[in-house]
């Protein structure tokens, strides 16, 4: 307070302590004008089944709520202890920093590979002028004033920056706006990316040069609907290869998305396009399911694709495939070919093979006669399904 002029306490408090932490509740029925929830909606509605938020939401607003759920509790207001059934922190999207490194008492900096030999102060530098490491030199003198006049000893006639996984922030120049992102790559491959960078309670470190990756899924799953610029799809029966792959894919998603485990759907998807671009798929009846089970994870190139089939309707109205156990079934196996206990190459076999075909298709391998070299085999041991170790 200033001299002589007194402020009145804050006595309303309720808002921000209760009002903030018991929302969830007031969701359960709003317009009652008498209780914050009547115990006729409370009972029909129960608690929050899932709850997904920050690490920081711990002690900052989920503390508060479960000290106001269980006094409600107590006074037999709400009929569950517990506020939440399950809780998922989501891990942090890491940046990736970099440094340079100026000469003390100097406007001269150094690369990384010789920075250990001098005294070196490293300072952070916006990533967007540096590009797989390698500083932007003009770039970094227009920056700041302060480093028009820079000198720099460089390695192989390039600055090679240090670098660091950090969190984000404005003063370590390493927060990318995914604005930027969504720009050059599209909202998709931004989505999907972020996903790709590991399970969703880890903390994970943000690399702008991996996304690349995703960007070129997403332009491989468009070539599986298009020959050259002309749309290009076709209703002719799918191999059983071609099921198999799109089936596994359903019923992989399906198991990730119950389990949040994004980063491993992902990782199914490229899988099952490369599969179906090797086998040059263009199935509508393989590339419907693909779209629908894509679209969470990328809906706006699945929402083009979809109508681009011939559907009016949005994807996101579309029914959930399910998968047929009966395309998922293996026909071939891979043994692992070892030669005196060291596996020397990998050959699939059809299932269910007798033990005398599988050590005659193994003899008459092409890739087998140099590992035998004229020799005779003294044993062969087969581990069914496994592996074939010929011992000489």
């Amino acid at each position: 307070m200033t001299k002589n002029k007194k402020y009145p306490l804050e006595l309303a408090t309720m808002p921000g302590f209760a009002g903030s932490s018991a929302y969830y509740l007031r969701y359960e029925d709003p317009h009652n004008q008498e209780a914050l929830v009547s115990k006729e909606a409370n009972d029909y509605w129960g608690n929050v089944d899932l709850y997904i938020g920050g690490t920081e939401h711990a002690t900052g607003h989920l503390i508060y709520s479960r000290f106001w759920n269980k006094f409600l509790h107590d006074h037999g207001y709400v009929k569950d202890e517990e506020p939440f059934r399950r809780l998922i922190n989501q891990g942090m999207i890491q940046g990736r920093s970099n440094f340079v490194y100026r000469i003390k008492n100097t406007n001269t900096f150094v690369t990384y590979g010789l920075k250990d030999k001098y005294d070196v102060t490293p300072i952070h530098v916006n990533v967007n002028i540096v590009s797989n490491d390698i500083l932007d030199i003009e770039a970094f003198k227009n920056w700041s004033p302060e480093y028009k006049t820079a000198e720099f000893i460089l390695e192989d006639g390039k600055y090679v920056c240090g670098w660091a996984v950090e969190k984000m922030s404005k003063s370590m120049f390493n927060v990318v706006n995914p604005d930027d992102i969504v720009e050059k790559f599209g909202a998709d491959t931004l989505r999907m990316y972020e996903m790709f960078l590991g399970p969703i309670e880890q903390s994970k470190p943000w690399d702008t040069n991996g996304i690349d990756g995703v960007s070129r899924f997403l332009r491989k799953l468009w070539n599986l609907f298009f020959k050259g610029d002309d749309f290009s799809v076709s209703d002719t029966q799918p191999t059983p290869d071609e099921l198999k792959s799109v089936h596994k894919l359903i019923k992989k998603v399906g198991y990730d998305i119950e389990n949040f485990s994004f980063n491993t759907s992902v990782a199914a998807f490229m899988i099952c396009v490369n599969e179906l671009t090797a086998l040059k798929c263009n199935k509508h009846a393989v590339l419907e399911p693909l779209i629908i089970v894509l679209s969470p994870f990328a809906p706006h190139i699945s929402e083009e694709l979809w109508h681009r089939l011939g559907y009016t309707t949005t994807v996101c109205d579309a029914a959930w495939p399910e998968y047929d156990e009966k395309y998922l079934v293996e026909n071939v196996v891979t043994y692992a070919i070892s030669f005196n206990g060291k596996t020397r190459f990998s050959l699939e076999l059809p299932v269910g093979l007798p033990r005398e075909e599988i050590e005659k298709a193994v003899l008459n391998n092409e890739n087998s006669a140099k590992w035998i070299d004229g020799k005779t085999p003294k044993k062969i041991i087969v581990v069914p399904d496994k592996i074939v170790n010929i011992v000489l």
